[in-house]
């Protein structure tokens, strides 16, 4: 299966076909990435990778390199690094929220079992780490860094808030590390890696580290509102499995009388079909929809803030229709 496409990102048609060109090799690059002598493990590992995704990390790398020099192949092998990075926490993802489907197929676990997921998952993180090997101690200082925010934000989503914090503050800090940690280095290894400067390297990570925590809520909120399975998973399956989003960590927080139902379905997993469709009917209908919506938009727009100071470029128009496009996907 193909990526899914962004959509057109800009109105410059070299930039568009240099983007294209460059994909093409991630590609190619990504599939190579994923060989083993052992075919079964290539097997499993192009499982995800064959089952598509919108490679939003990948793009963010190129469109980052485009203020050094997008050429340079490095460029290209940092895309390959992010993505397998991304795919490899899927399966371990799926294993943890016993998830059924992936990207509108069976999840790696659900097809063979969690053993063959997580070792598949850790398998592409070696082959991420090996290509990351030839790109310098600082890109591997900078993954290692990511990696543990990767981890420690899984962790505070397992662990839930401490007594007496904010649910909400608790919920968009772990997206911040589970999400946002990625995508911000996607844009930094792409500028850094493209010999970009460092003032740019700053705002193209903090472009997205903000925009990485809009799409993970716009995501979130295609699981509840999508009526198909545009979300390339079942909807609902957040609520289904009991894990939090914003829109509902609000509606938690209601007093109205009139929630209690809705609060009663949200405090817990939902196996039961019933009470899913009841629970999903209700949240979809709750105003917590429109203030969830809101908080994307305003990360999508700290995002583009976060551009003011770089050169206008087709590239930086582009990062700022990738603004546009995180939260058009809610609805």
């Amino acid at each position: 299966m193909s990526p899914q496409p962004l959509g057109s990102l800009s109105s410059d048609p070299a930039l568009e076909a240099s983007l294209t060109a460059a994909m093409a090799q991630v590609e190619v690059a990504l599939h190579q990435a994923i060989q083993s002598d052992y075919p079964f493990v290539t097997e499993t590992s192009a499982h995800l990778v064959d089952a598509g995704g919108k490679r939003f990390r990948p793009l963010l790398t190129l469109l980052a390199a485009q203020f050094g020099d997008p050429t340079c192949k490095a460029v290209i092998d940092a895309a390959v690094v992010v993505e397998l990075t991304h795919v490899a926490t899927l399966f371990h993802d799926d294993v943890m929220d016993e998830a059924k489907m992936r990207r509108g197929a069976a999840s790696a676990n659900a097809r063979w079992d969690n053993s063959i997921a997580i070792l598949t998952g850790d398998f592409l993180f070696a082959r991420a780490s090996d290509i990351l090997a030839d790109l310098g101690p600082e890109a591997v200082r900078i993954q290692a860094q990511t990696f543990e925010r990767l981890c420690i934000g899984q962790i505070r989503e397992t662990v839930g808030p401490m007594a007496g914090a904010d649910p909400v503050q608790h919920h968009i800090e772990v997206l911040a590390d589970k999400t946002g940690s990625l995508i911000a280095t996607s844009g930094r290894f792409g500028a850094m890696l493209s010999g970009a400067d460092a003032k740019t390297t700053q705002v193209l990570t903090k472009f997205g580290e903000c925009i990485g925590v809009a799409f993970q809520l716009a995501d979130d909120l295609v699981d509840i509102t999508s009526e198909s399975e545009q979300s390339g998973k079942t909807p609902g399956t957040d609520l289904r499995e009991g894990i939090p989003t914003l829109a509902g960590l609000i509606a938690m927080s209601s007093t109205d009388p009139a929630d209690i139902r809705l609060k009663s379905l949200l405090s817990k997993p939902l196996p039961d079909d019933v009470e899913h469709r009841e629970a999903l009917s209700l949240l979809r209908s709750h105003v917590a929809i429109d203030q969830a919506r809101l908080e994307a938009h305003r990360w999508a727009d700290e995002a583009r803030k976060s551009l003011v100071d770089l050169p206008d470029v087709p590239a930086r128009e582009a990062l700022e229709m990738l603004c546009d496009y995180v939260v058009s996907r809610t609805g």
